[in-house]
């Protein structure tokens, strides 16, 4: 988790980073934050399963966590289940996101993957770890964010 929220810094506007380890070994074999100024879809998860596929290809997802500063939206756990990612790991809930004013889909990723039982079964769905230091990048984001222009709505989250 750490080096997720070394990742979310990189953007500290909207500080959504994300890391994919090898369960087995802890390797890490992508990272992520997130970049939605240059599209929507990149969300820091998205990024990092982007980064993760350019540098091992679409494959071996079964063996992999993936950590990230705050609870996976609904698209992205979506794309978790489509490419059956059996781990994710989170910090900040989406409730807790919202409070920073992030506007959040009030969907959990409990829920999407709940949906998504015909074809995905996850091993270990866990939030809350490391919450404090992500919740409070959450919280430095927000008073960021209200000193400067207007950010545009495709950088959320």
């Amino acid at each position: 988790m750490r080096l997720v929220i070394e990742q979310a810094r990189k953007n500290p506007k909207w500080p959504f980073g994300a890391v994919i380890v090898d369960t087995r070994n802890g390797d890490v074999l992508g990272s992520g934050v997130n970049t939605g100024a240059d599209s929507p879809l990149l969300h820091g998860e998205v990024v990092a399963m982007n980064d993760y596929v350019r540098r091992h290809g679409n494959q071996g997802w079964a063996d992999t966590t993936l950590y990230t500063t705050g609870e996976p939206c609904s698209m992205c756990m979506s794309a978790m289940a489509w490419a059956n990612l059996r781990r994710v790991v989170w910090g900040s809930s989406i409730d807790e996101i919202r409070r920073t004013d992030i506007v959040q889909i009030d969907l959990p990723a409990h829920e999407v993957a709940l949906s998504a039982r015909s074809f995905y079964t996850p091993e270990l769905l866990l939030g809350g770890v490391l919450a404090d230091h992500t919740n409070r990048l959450f919280r430095q984001a927000q008073r960021l964010r209200q000193s400067l222009p207007e950010a545009p709505s495709a950088e959320l989250s």
